[in-house]
């Protein structure tokens, strides 16, 4: 696996380090296929997630989008992709009996697993009791190197953002789908949907495609960085 994703990462193409502009571009060299990613959008179904305080609209709504915007710039590179939700529905079964969210979580660790993926990115959308709290932050698998790298790499991008008004830190996290991935993984919280100007962002496609686009090169920074 090294070895490809080393040959796959050597026809990398820098086009610019604006993302405003453009991302850089990985095209697969690998024999036995493209290189795996897997892309969740957190939530569904029942589980909405957090709502919108203007809107009210759901956070598993937005995670879908930005995901599959994401999942257009992976495989514009040359990635294969992975999706744990395709879909407005859940992942825990046909009704949400007793136990629905542990069944959902241990769905998308068993659709990363079983990929073979080299990463893992959940994506989600934040919440806050004060209402002025702003920006994109991640988390990443407690100790481990390469998920703190990835989630580097991801924030650095995030941060550098036009739209940026908040500088965040990335952060360990206590996850169950991290904790439970065997691939590099983290949780990109895209924004406050209780704040109002995170919320009117994340309502704009333009901007879901900015953030799609920061997460994707940030992404690929990793994959420059850990393996050449």
């Amino acid at each position: 696996m090294k070895k490809a994703i080393i040959l796959l990462l050597a026809v990398l193409v820098q086009v610019g380090l604006s993302l405003a502009v453009s991302a850089p571009k990985v095209q697969s060299a690998m024999a036995g296929g493209a290189t795996v990613v897997v892309l969740d959008a957190g939530h569904g179904g029942v589980d909405g997630g957090v709502s919108g305080v203007t809107t009210g609209v759901k956070e598993s709504e937005i995670n879908l989008l930005v995901v599959q915007k994401l999942k257009d710039f992976f495989e514009g590179a040359g990635y294969k992709v992975v999706l744990t939700r395709t879909s407005s529905a859940g992942l825990y079964g046909a009704l949400p009996t007793k136990g629905f969210k542990k069944r959902d979580l241990a769905e998308r660790v068993r659709i990363t697993n079983e990929s073979g993926a080299v990463m893992f990115i959940s994506v989600h959308m934040n919440k806050f009791s004060d209402g002025s709290r702003r920006g994109a932050q991640v988390f990443y698998k407690i100790a481990d190197e390469d998920s703190d790298l990835l989630a580097e790499c991801v924030q650095s991008a995030l941060n550098d953002m036009e739209e940026c008004v908040k500088k965040c830190q990335r952060l360990a996290g206590d996850y169950f789908v991290l904790n439970g991935a065997k691939c590099p993984a983290i949780i990109v919280e895209g924004g406050f949907l209780s704040n109002a100007e995170d919320e009117k962002l994340l309502l704009d496609g333009d901007y879901r495609e900015k953030l799609a686009q920061a997460v994707f090169y940030g992404a690929s920074k990793y994959l420059e960085k850990r393996y050449l």
